[in-house]
């Protein structure tokens, strides 16, 4: 998929999940976890492993939080 529109997607999210209370990042990579592909994830996490660039900072922390969920779960 088209790492601009997947950070296009991840934005939206992010700026909705700014409005609300709480850990906005959580907030954030729990939706992309639930509603997002395997695909969109994994293309995802490849745009943050080259930089992530255009991500906002909620949404590039949200899927810092999913690749540190996906290492601790693998490594155990």
């Amino acid at each position: 998929m088209n790492h601009d529109r997947l950070v296009k997607m991840a934005n939206q999210i992010a700026t909705f999940f700014a409005t609300q209370p709480g850990d906005q990042a959580k907030a954030t990579a729990e939706h992309i976890r639930a509603f997002w592909d395997p695909r969109m994830r994994k293309d995802i996490k490849a745009h943050v492993e080259a930089g992530g660039e255009g991500l906002d900072p909620v949404a590039l922390a949200a899927v810092r939080l999913i690749m540190d969920a996906e290492t601790a779960t693998t490594s155990h």
